[in-house]
């Protein structure tokens, strides 16, 4: 298992509100919008990018941090094998990905995901 991206996604009431900010001023693309979560970054080679949501999807709270790996089997196994308690999922998103959520050591909710 290789992690891919990580992705922070910062809750926010409004998600409309980052536009200014991050699109006009900073010039980043929107890269994806479903309304709920809005997602900044750039078309250019980069691997960063930051969400804002008013929720998690699927009733599920927004989660801290977003980590994109290429075998989410792989990274939920390791997650049990180390007694990590699963939150959420692994569930399959109608956007399109496989992800569960478990807490890491600070107590930040973390969404493992990987892209269907």
């Amino acid at each position: 298992m290789q992690v891919k991206r990580i992705m922070a996604i910062i809750a926010a009431e409004d998600v409309t509100a980052a536009e200014r900010f991050y699109k006009d001023i900073l010039g980043l693309d929107v890269l994806m919008d479903h309304g709920w979560i809005t997602t900044y970054g750039s078309s250019r080679k980069m691997s960063v990018q930051v969400s804002f949501a008013s929720e998690g999807g699927s009733g599920a709270p927004v989660p801290d941090l977003s980590i994109e790996v290429d075998d989410l089997d792989a990274a939920f196994r390791r997650m049990k094998d180390a007694g990590v308690a699963i939150e959420y999922g692994p569930a399959d998103e109608p956007w399109g990905v496989r992800r569960f959520f478990v807490r890491d050591p600070f107590g930040r909710l973390v969404n493992i995901l990987m892209h269907g």
